[in-house]
């Protein structure tokens, strides 16, 4: 008998039949002799119709409020999945997060997993019972609810394997595993059998919507048996562990994250510590920076750009133009229409020629570069929004062929 924890996202659990099909999946796991814990999204857009319902009252109400409001989507999945259980006569509980202990601290909209008690889980499957957890969410040291932020059903489901020691954690999506690249966006984009942590996180991080990266954070660190697979289709998925059989090609997926804008500052002073006061002066306002280029300008001056989420833009301009004595750059500039494509492989770090083959294809393509950013296992550059899709599907055949 295996500890399994399952993770069913909103869209697998929109509506009464959909919910039917996931209570299905469910059912067969414990029936084959598992003990089982399901942590739940909300329903479809259950989260945003709530969002529009807060703002109709109030058009900015406050964190703690709308952790309280946003709290119910996910306890509204559970209850409806724990009667379709009943009705298949499978024993089962549904749980909050404070339910659980799920302990947070006090970040509004965006909290912290601090520790998972496991008293009440564990009880409840010595009674054999199927555990349903509300995701996303939890409780501070004022026993207020919290909820996690973007992927945080995700994060929640492997923070519970990790503390358990399950034996698997499964991540149910509407794919049926990591693709290659966005087989919506390049249909010849094809499964791949299984993924590293690293590299895993470095597409989740560039802009693949598969997993989050903060639960395939916790998953590397605590060792957790990650798979990503179908609540549609029963077929195997795709598992992400620390060390995975090498293949032929030293690239394991391609993705593209339009939300990013490019900020340029030019004609600053060409001398020691100007950086660090555009970036000092980021990290203050809790702003995350991404690819950054330096060049030469002309009589002793140089440029900065740099790539920032365009949820931030507002607040970097604003910082920016708030030191500008201090930082003493002449023009400031936004450009929102880049995007940056990203390959991502364990295997390139021994490879030379692989940042080289996807110069090529984005020249054969006819696609500009605007910047380029590398790592030990990516090569990231920016260009234009419009180029994006015909930009990664000439990469993609680079590598993967037709």
């Amino acid at each position: 008998m295996a500890l399994i924890v399952q993770k069913f996202g909103g869209s697998s659990v929109a509506d009464a039949e959909k919910i039917n099909r996931v209570a299905g999946i469910i059912k067969d796991t414990y029936d084959a002799g598992n003990s089982v814990i399901v942590v739940l999204s909300a329903q479809g857009d259950t989260t945003d119709d709530l969002i529009d319902k807060a703002h109709e009252i109030n058009p900015a109400p406050s964190k703690r409020e709308m952790d309280m409001l946003l709290s119910t989507g996910e306890q509204i999945s559970i209850a409806l999945c724990a009667m379709a259980l009943e009705r298949m006569n499978v024993p089962v509980v549904s749980l909050t997060g404070w339910q659980i202990g799920m302990r947070t601290d006090s970040s509004y909209s965006s909290a912290r997993i601090k520790s998972v008690a496991t008293e009440r889980i564990r009880a409840e499957l010595d009674r054999k019972r199927v555990v349903l957890v509300a995701g996303f969410q939890g409780v501070n040291k004022f026993d207020d609810v919290t909820t996690l932020g973007r992927g945080g059903s995700d994060t929640t489901a492997v923070a519970i394997a990790a503390k358990l020691h399950a034996d698997l954690c499964q991540i149910y999506t509407d794919v049926t595993g990591v693709f290659t690249a966005d087989p919506r966006l390049v249909p010849t984009a094809h499964q791949l059998a299984e993924i590293t942590y690293d590299e895993m996180l470095e597409l989740a991080s560039l802009g693949a919507q598969v997993l989050h990266n903060r639960s395939v954070e916790m998953a590397r660190r605590y060792g957790v048996n990650l798979e990503v697979l179908s609540s549609y289709e029963r077929k195997p998925g795709t598992k992400v562990k620390e060390v995975v059989k090498m293949e032929e090609t030293k690239i394991s997926g391609i993705a593209k994250d339009s939300n990013i804008a490019r900020i340029a500052l030019v004609g600053l002073k060409d001398e020691p510590g100007v950086a660090f006061k555009i970036f000092r002066d980021m990290a203050k306002a809790k702003i995350n920076v991404d690819i950054i280029l330096q060049s030469i300008g002309r009589d002793s001056t140089k440029d900065i750009s740099f790539t920032v989420a365009q949820s931030d833009v507002d607040a970097a301009m604003k910082t920016l133009m708030d030191n500008r004595d201090a930082i003493g750059f002449q023009n400031l500039s936004m450009d929102d229409t880049v995007c940056k494509l990203s390959i991502v492989g364990a295997g390139m770090i021994n490879s030379p020629g692989i940042a080289a083959m996807m110069f090529e294809a984005l020249y054969d393509a006819k696609v500009n570069i605007r910047m380029i950013s590398t790592s030990e296992i990516k090569v990231s550059v920016l260009i234009d929004e419009a180029d994006s899709d015909i930009a990664m599907k000439a990469v993609h055949q680079k590598f993967f062929g037709e």
